[in-house]
């Protein structure tokens, strides 16, 4: 650390005074899934119940986070792994200040979720798994991106030609091939109220 750095971090109010203010306890819920399997669907659903039940949340979305914060990356592997680390230290900052935090990402490895795990703090990093076949999400094509991948147009594009890391032993898996919108966001809100709820 530069010599001309003077973190202040001791002197700054913690987690604990925030979360009492809020009367709420603060979680990364890190939802990963290929394109098209529901994240931000589900993301943004579950942040309006949550809301109704007086939670702040704050929901960071990979499209959207490219389009400022991350503007400048590109989709090469070590750009990908910078996205997810400035991503994970963005909820990072929303965690220390009490705010549940929903983040919506590919992130396709074990090792760039373990990176994010690890900045945030494994005990605060809920890792979400939306579930769904790549032949499922290219029937949704909601982006259009899985017709441009399959001809050619777009390379290195996950569950094709670029690896996706199914979760291990995630702390919820959803199945949206098997589950409605509102039933998977409904799963969600069970599983994870308990874990937000002072």
């Amino acid at each position: 650390m530069s010599e001309n750095i003077h973190p202040i971090f001791n002197n700054m109010l913690d987690r604990t005074a925030k979360e009492s203010l809020l009367q709420q306890r603060a979680v990364v819920i890190w939802m990963t899934g290929l394109s098209g399997s529901g994240k931000s669907t589900l993301a943004k659903g579950l942040e309006s119940k949550l809301y109704n039940e007086g939670i702040l949340t704050k929901l960071l979305d990979g499209d959207n986070l490219r389009t400022g914060l991350n503007k400048n990356l590109s989709f090469s592997e070590e750009d990908r792994q910078e996205n997810i680390r400035r991503v994970a230290e963005t909820a990072k900052l929303f965690l220390e200040n009490g705010i549940v935090t929903i983040c919506s990402f590919v992130s396709p490895t074990k090792d760039i979720r373990n990176m994010a795990a690890n900045i945030i703090g494994k005990a605060d990093f809920l890792e979400l798994y939306i579930a769904a076949s790549f032949d499922a999400c290219a029937q949704r094509d909601v982006k259009g991106l899985y017709k441009k991948a399959l001809n050619g147009e777009i390379k290195d594009f996950t569950g094709l030609d670029a690896p996706f890391d199914a979760p291990e032993d995630p702390f919820l898996l959803v199945d949206t091939e098997k589950l409605n919108i509102d039933e998977s966001i409904d799963l969600l809100y069970t599983e994870l109220i308990k874990k937000i709820k002072q």
